[in-house]
């Protein structure tokens, strides 16, 4: 069974940092790009990073870039976002996904079911 599991979510200050995981099972991922996305209340999902298969490329949502840093371990078949700087708007259900290509769309075939983030001002 795939299975793209979150964590790392979790109450901050405004300022602080948070580093959420997403660990893949059931196959290797070393071969997907790996999406990250989330979701405030009220809103509609958003895309808020990417990264190619070999981690070579990467890709940001204009607000969080400077602040967010996505990456990941092939040999784990793990990803990472770190988030520094964090404001109370970044507040949402954040949402890793895996697919052949990167799609700011949402367009993965595979998804977690998200962490909460919650920034406090």
């Amino acid at each position: 069974q795939v299975q793209l599991v979150e964590s790392g979510g979790g109450l901050v200050q405004a300022g602080g940092s948070l580093r959420l995981s997403c660990a893949a099972s059931g196959r290797t991922f070393s071969s997907d790009a790996m999406d990250w996305f989330r979701q405030a209340p009220g809103k509609e999902r958003e895309f808020v990073a990417a990264i190619s298969w070999s981690g070579g490329s990467t890709y940001y949502a204009d607000s969080v870039k400077g602040r967010f840093t996505i990456s990941r371990d092939n040999a784990k078949n793990t990803a990472y976002l770190q988030m520094n700087s964090l404001k109370p708007e970044d507040t949402a259900v954040y949402y890793c996904a895996a697919g052949s290509r990167s799609s700011s769309e949402g367009n993965m075939d595979y998804w977690g079911k998200g962490t909460l983030v919650t920034v406090s001002s």
